[in-house]
């Protein structure tokens, strides 16, 4: 009791420690995002941007942690929503559009995304946005770390307003040395502190860098710099007691009360795309986590604490946002176990609010655009210049270009539309890449597990021709039609009987299967068949590809088509075709005596009769053991009519593996007798009425004292006929392998 209760302190003081450690991460950046976007409305609306920020904090940490399904994962403001907001409110601005009224749609748009992200989760999305290919990731992740930048330049410059970032770049006399200054020393501090020391997080440190550097200018240089109101250089009063927070909230609610239906559904479009962003954000995080940590993260869950956590930052005037990589990182090496870190840092960066609210206030802007120009630069993936190496990654490259260059040239919202389009075009072009023909080959070098006797293999060797067997792979769609169609167009005019065993394959479309139906009405002009096997396996949509070709009139009202549960039954049904064609078949066979079994062929018949006499003949029923595993190898058995199927069990479960099928004329354990094996490895079952003769051991080293001779010719045959099966496995495997 005392050993769980002190490793159950343990955790608890880790998930204190690694909190506080991740709110100090998570915390300058939050203000940062919410100056971020509330200042594009204007500069007075900055303060209520920091507090944005904060709120947004205090409410994503003490909702997602408790309801998620991720340890360790930190929930904050995230450069995703700041990218978004920031270009949904200069949209507006650019629109004459009120600045409370703005306001409003930002608490909606957040407020949105979160229901949406909800829905994601209990539709159990959450498993399949992961799965988005990384080039469409790299490019948007890129394409945000760009604008973030491109939006904090004229911050960092000290040129506030809506003036362009071109026009600011190329008017230095808007500049301002003193924000230059602050945000040069936030800067460089933020990137050179990991080298000394990562006790403080950067941004910490480049932060109070920043302060610092904001009121030695002040007391040394330009005093006017001290005074709080009306002040662009500084974030500005926040409002932040808790009787102000409260009103703030309050009134937020009574004015949203007057947002009109249509105007919330026009906020649908910008609410997705933002939905999307902070579920790959959040999910991307949670997935290193598990790296790390050796876990598995519920991304359902996950998605739908992640939906909450958002709709209650918009309920108390909070900025959306997701599971923070820098923040969860920090968490884990500071300590963290449990989710109770992540809602430690919420209940912190409250308590920081309310405890700091006056300090907050003096940070400079300039400190806080560096740590966001920090943030984007790090956020574009500059390892994928090397996808320009190889001329296998280079249109990759071109998709993650494509993506940036919506994302900048006219929003993030058209990159999404963009990036799903060319998600869809990069799943396409792999499987065109990709073969669906797995393997493929004739009558002559695919035979079945059906032992045959000499006669019948050289004849099956002959007119093996016949028959083309194709085992096909990955995805049977309008994009691979015509790769199926070529490799099957010159076998229509030529073959009796085309096999394709759908084992492997992943999916089928409607082209796909009109394309089977007009070659089972070509082989059909021909009486030939088309033979299918593997159909009744259930595909990863959810489909069964038998109950679709049969509701599609495919494998229906035609004795031309043939359907097998295993590729190997339908080798054996072409081959027993094969047979019946060019051998006397009848209705009714007798047992075979001793002296016409093949493997007997050249024995004389007086010296077979010391071996009758060894031998005892036995019937086995139908679907009955001839043998089972484990029972003793002191057994040969000669087939006189029938056929033993031969299975291996699979280890761990209740099915088996088909080995081996033996008929009339054939013997079964022959290895295992000639071996002097001490049981049976596989269980041999009768696949019909058998008669068979059965040689004993004890019988036979009697035989070998008084018939050595005839002994010796009996293990001779046996091994020879072993052998001449050897090397038509070794044939087979030879035609597999090329």
């Amino acid at each position: 009791m005392d050993l769980a209760m002190s490793f159950k302190n343990d955790k608890l003081v880790g998930d204190f420690w690694g909190g506080l450690a991740a709110m100090l991460v998570a915390l300058p950046s939050a203000i940062a995002f919410g100056v971020t976007i509330y200042a594009s409305i204007g500069p007075a609306y900055a303060g209520l941007g920091a507090l944005a920020g904060i709120l947004g904090a205090a409410a994503l940490g003490l909702v997602a942690p408790s309801l998620g399904g991720t340890n360790r994962l930190i929930t904050a403001p995230c450069a995703p929503a700041a990218a978004v907001l920031s270009a949904f409110a200069i949209e507006l601005v650019q629109q004459d559009v009120d600045p409370a009224f703005i306001v409003l749609r930002l608490t909606a748009l957040g407020l949105v995304a979160g229901l949406i992200q909800l829905l994601l989760g209990l539709m159990r999305i959450g498993s399949l946005i992961k799965y988005i290919p990384f080039p469409v990731v790299s490019g948007y992740l890129t394409g945000v770390g760009l604008i973030i930048i491109g939006s904090q330049i004229p911050k960092f410059l000290g040129v506030f307003g809506n003036q362009s970032l071109w026009r600011t770049l190329t008017s230095p006399q808007t500049w301002q040395w003193q924000s230059v200054l602050i945000g040069g020393v936030t800067a460089t501090v933020m990137l050179g502190a990991p080298l000394l020391t990562r006790v403080i997080p950067a941004a910490i440190l480049g932060l109070l860098a920043g302060v610092l550097s904001y009121f030695g200018l002040a007391l040394f240089v330009d005093e006017s710099m001290l005074v709080l109101e009306g002040n662009k250089l500084i974030i500005g009063p926040l409002g932040g007691s808790a009787a102000g927070m409260l009103e703030a909230v309050t009134g937020r609610w009574r004015d949203i009360g007057e947002l009109k239906l249509g105007q919330i559904a026009s906020l649908m479009g910008t609410a997705l795309t933002l939905a999307v962003l902070l579920s790959i954000d959040t999910l991307k995080t949670a997935v290193v986590l598990d790296a790390l940590t050796r876990s598995r993260h519920d991304s359902n869950r996950e998605l739908i604490a992640q939906g909450l956590g958002n709709v209650g930052s918009a309920c108390i005037g909070g900025m959306p946002g997701a599971g923070q990589m820098g923040a969860t990182l920090v968490n884990l090496a500071s300590g963290g176990q449990t989710r109770i870190s992540g809602v430690v840092e919420g209940v912190l960066a409250l308590l920081a609010f309310l405890a700091l609210g006056a300090f907050i206030a003096w940070i400079p802007v300039a400190a806080l655009a560096s740590i966001l120009i920090v943030v984007g630069i790090r956020m574009i993936d500059i390892k994928s210049l090397h996808l320009l190496e190889s001329s296998w990654t280079m249109l990759d490259f071109a998709v993650i270009m494509a993506v940036v260059a919506v994302a900048l040239a006219y929003s993030l919202i058209a990159a999404s539309a963009v990036g799903i389009a060319l998600a869809m075009f990069l799943f396409i072009r792999e499987q065109l890449m990709s073969t669906v023909i797995r393997r493929k080959a004739s009558g002559r070098e695919r035979f079945s597990k059906r032992v045959r006797l000499g006669q019948e293999m050289d004849l099956l060797e002959q007119r093996g021709d016949r028959t083309t067997i194709l085992e096909l792979q990955g995805s049977l769609f309008f994009g691979t039609k015509d790769q199926l169609y070529t490799a099957l167009e010159p076998e229509l005019s030529k073959r009796n009987y085309i096999v394709l065993d759908m084992r492997r394959v992943q999916s089928v479309d409607v082209t796909a299967v009109h394309l089977l139906s007009q070659i089972r009405d070509s082989l059909i002009e021909r009486e030939a068949f088309l033979v299918f096997s593997g159909l009744t396996h259930t595909l990863p949509n959810g489909k069964n590809l038998a109950e679709l070709f049969e509701q599609m009139e495919l494998t229906t009202n035609t004795d031309h088509v043939k359907i097998f549960g295993e590729l190997d039954d339908a080798v054996e049904w072409v081959e027993d075709q094969v047979l019946a064609e060019n051998l006397m078949q009848v209705a009714e066979v007798p047992p075979l005596e001793i002296y016409e079994m093949e493997i007997f062929k050249d024995s004389k018949e007086d010296s077979l009769i010391a071996l009758v006499e060894c031998l005892e003949r036995c019937s086995v029923a139908k679907n009955e053991k001839v043998f089972s595993t484990g029972d003793a190898a002191d057994r040969l058995f000669l087939i006189r009519k029938g056929a033993v199927r031969i299975t291996t069990p699979v280890p761990g479960t209740s099915s088996s593996r088909h080995r081996l099928t033996y008929g009339r004329g054939d013997f079964v354990g022959g290895l295992s007798f000639v071996t002097r094996a001490v049981s049976f490895s596989a269980d041999a079952t009768a696949m019909e009425d058998t008669e068979l003769y059965v040689l004993h051991r004890e019988s036979f080293e009697k035989l070998c004292e008084e018939h050595r001779r005839l002994a010796f010719h009996l293990m001779q045959a046996i091994a020879q006929v072993l052998a001449l099966r050897l090397s038509y496995a070794d044939k087979e495997l030879l035609a597999m392998q090329e």
